[in-house]
């Protein structure tokens, strides 16, 4: 496939989790008129719909566009939606996992996943893991195929000792940790992965305080526009040039260094024996 250039073609087949919104949708547009094929997910149908119309209407029959429904709060739906794409897509060029909950709007309510898990803990980091393991054969069969981990500048460790923050809870801290523990399980998922594979894995942090509803519901002032993150996340879908690059970190276009626990051995062991203990993998 050609991806060269900042115009040119792009004709894989490309899963966006939360694409009904912000960068997501703004994703799907680009990609969208490089003639990808995309799978769109969303929670609520409706603007799933509006999503995929709008899409549909950049596209025009370049690509196909089909769409993807579940809460990724439920660990059994994202167990669903995995089954669904595995059994109707022939393959699977990316994934990109970008839905996210963010600090919220009452960040000192502590809110629980259907699972009974901290959200946050849940939404942006075991479900990514989760549709990760459910759908790496398929990626597996359609290398070369890339993982984009949408993860955040903002990155606080996390505390072993209470992983679902039940003491002095706080949204956005919540949110940090989430973030940190997903960059850790992207370097663990690229060091794992058989070399010539063909999958790799990536994180990055986008761009700063884009202007999306999660960012204002917090009480932020967004910085720059939902554009800004758009480049830095193609380039990682389609860059012949990264082709072979897994397990980093980028903080926009560059190769950066995460928070310091990412690189912690011990850390990254203790939270992958709780991430299998929580998904019972």
């Amino acid at each position: 496939m050609n991806t060269t250039g900042a115009e040119t073609r792009y004709d894989g087949t490309v899963l966006i989790t939360g694409a009904t919104q912000g960068l997501g949708l703004h994703l799907a547009r680009d990609l969208a008129g490089r003639g990808a094929t995309l799978l769109l997910h969303g929670r609520d149908r409706e603007r799933l719909d509006r999503a995929a119309a709008e899409v549909r209407g950049i596209s025009a029959g370049r690509g196909e566009v089909r769409t993807y429904l579940a809460d990724l709060s439920d660990l059994d739906q994202v167990r669903s939606l995995a089954a669904a794409v595995r059994a109707a897509e022939p393959r699977l060029d990316a994934l990109v996992n970008n839905a996210v909950a963010g600090g919220g709007a009452e960040p000192l309510r502590r809110e629980l996943s259907a699972q009974g898990h901290e959200l946050r803990f849940a939404v942006n980091y075991l479900t990514p893991y989760l549709l990760i393991r459910e759908l790496l054969p398929l990626l597996t069969a359609s290398a070369p195929a890339r993982v984009v981990q949408v993860a955040s500048v903002g990155q606080s460790p996390v505390d072993f000792d209470d992983v679902m923050m039940e003491r002095g809870y706080e949204g956005l801290e919540a949110y940090c940790r989430s973030k940190l523990a997903m960059i850790m399980s992207t370097f663990d998922l690229a060091a794992e992965e058989t070399p010539g594979s063909g999958v790799t894995f990536n994180a990055l942090h986008p761009a700063h305080l884009m202007d999306t509803e999660g960012v204002r519901a917090y009480g932020l002032t967004p910085a720059v526009p939902v554009e800004e993150g758009v480049r830095p996340t193609v380039r990682l879908i389609t860059d012949p040039a990264l082709a072979e690059v897994s397990g980093r970190y980028f903080d926009r276009f560059t190769d950066s260094a995460a928070h310091d626990q990412a690189y912690d051995p011990q850390a990254r062991k203790r939270l992958a024996a709780l991430t299998r203990e929580l998904l019972e993998l």
